[in-house]
């Protein structure tokens, strides 16, 4: 079912049938699978989360098909239905304002500042600028930032198509060695599996070549300039400078506040995201309110709102509640686990979660493997003998070299498909990218990039390492 769904999004425009008919599909059609197989999946002892639960549960009666469906109805769909709502209103909050300052104009100020035509030139410049941003904010909100000034920039759907597809690249590469830009990172360091300082220090050197290595090739084939979007010059401006310069100040501002609210407070992300948009939202109506009603239909956020992009929205809850409910029926945990058997090399078992990254959305990839290797620390290596399974259990501890290159690996391995990193469908969601024609001219690019960064870090973990 999942990979039927997963088809028809990838043949969306053959079909003609938008995405997020088949997320929602899939999303809800896998819930349905799953709660009429109950029975079966929760005796065969594959389902972790209810194992969980029945060991938590000892003692509570009979647990039989009635426990299995308040397990599914009650406890399941309600836990994963939290993180999902989590990104859904984070994303929500981010592209409501973009969506701001945009219609504001404030994104003028940045595009009259870059001169430059050469397609080349332009492309690195935008790269390094997403790559050192996504750092900063995270990959996701960097993307929609960076979408948006591209169609200030290119006219060309075609070459704004390619443009868009490098800084999902740059983006998913910056999220990756900060502890903040990415949901992985963010994962793995809340967990303890790695700290600041150390991923920022061995991380950074293989992101950059993740994106380094597609640029340089596309640098070799990319030829000409880039044309301007026409700017009439009868158009009426509904800004001031000033406003225009305030809700860019402000809408950057804001977005930078979310990682400062989410360390003062350990709160998640979202509440920032949602507190940061209630005050421009404020400042917004007091400046506008005495203004003509054409204006302020134009500026106000209640107005704007209409302009977000709801199916992306939608695309999102679907595929995410699909990969929820593999993960709590168990799927995900088999895939682990036959992962762990079959290839039994910390490198490999990483690279494989990287490349599966791009089909299955990157987060559960990454729950599973916290759930399945616990963090080994020097009293459990104490107590062992083989110094065969010591040196494997050293790359368990914490910023061992097994949880920072999956900290590499999920970040970047996201961008061999257009759906496999929220940066990749935010993008695809805005420019109506087709997932076609990201698969035949970037995943290559993206893979060989992928590659590079991980042949750099097996490098440094050789040379500095042991």
């Amino acid at each position: 079912m999942f990979v039927l769904g997963y088809l028809a999004i990838a043949l969306e425009h053959p079909l003609h049938v938008d995405k997020a008919i088949p997320a929602l599909a899939i999303g809800t059609l896998l819930w349905v699978l799953y709660i009429f197989g109950a029975y079966d999946i929760f005796t065969s002892g594959l389902s972790e989360a209810w194992n969980s639960y029945v060991h938590g549960s000892e003692g509570h009666g009979e647990l039989g098909i009635q426990a299995m469906r308040h397990f599914i109805v009650d406890i399941e769909i309600i836990r994963h239905l939290g993180e999902i709502s989590e990104i859904l209103f984070f994303l929500l909050g981010a592209m409501t304002i973009v969506e701001v300052i945009d219609k504001h104009d404030g994104f003028k100020i940045i595009t009259d500042k870059i001169k430059t035509l050469k397609k080349v030139k332009l492309l690195w410049i935008l790269s390094f600028l997403t790559f050192f941003m996504s750092a900063a904010l995270d990959n996701l909100t960097t993307t929609i930032v960076m979408v948006a000034l591209l169609r200030k920039l290119i006219d060309d759907k075609e070459t704004r198509w390619f443009f868009a597809a490098m800084v999902v690249l740059a983006a998913n590469a910056g999220g990756a060695w900060s502890p903040i830009g990415d949901v992985t990172t963010i994962m793995l360091w809340i967990g303890g599996q790695v700290t600041t300082l150390s991923i920022i220090a061995r991380v950074i050197l293989p992101s950059l070549f993740t994106m380094i290595v597609p640029l340089a090739l596309l640098s070799i084939t990319m030829k000409g300039e880039v044309a301007r979007p026409k700017i009439d010059a009868k158009e009426k401006i509904y800004t001031t400078p000033f406003e225009r310069k305030l809700f860019l100040i402000m809408g950057v501002g804001g977005l930078l506040f979310v990682p400062v609210f989410k360390t003062i407070t350990h709160l998640p992300p979202y509440l920032g995201m949602l507190l940061s948009l209630s005050v421009i939202w404020l400042v917004s109506e007091v400046q506008h309110k005495d203004k003509p009603d054409d204006i302020k239909k134009r500026l106000k956020v209640i107005y704007i709102l209409q302009k977000v992009d709801t199916p992306t929205i939608f695309f999102f809850l679907g595929i995410l509640s699909a990969v929820a409910a593999l993960q709590s029926a168990g799927q995900l945990t088999v895939l682990a686990s036959y992962l762990d058997e079959h290839l039994g090399n910390i490198f490999l078992i990483d690279m494989a979660i990287g490349v599966l990254s791009a089909v299955v959305d990157n987060v559960p990839l990454v729950a599973g493997a916290i759930g399945m290797y616990p963090i080994e620390n020097a009293a459990s290596m104490a107590a062992m003998t083989d110094p065969a399974a010591i040196e494997y259990a050293s790359n368990f501890v914490q910023d061992g070299l097994f949880w920072e290159f999956l900290a590499y690996c999920a970040g970047t391995g996201g961008s061999i498909l257009i759906i496999g990193s929220a940066a990749g469908v935010a993008a695809m969601g805005m420019e109506k990218i087709d997932f076609i024609w990201y698969m035949k001219r970037i995943s290559l690019l993206a893979l060989l990039g992928y590659v590079a960064g991980a042949g750099v870090y097996y490098l440094q973990a050789l040379f500095l390492h042991h």
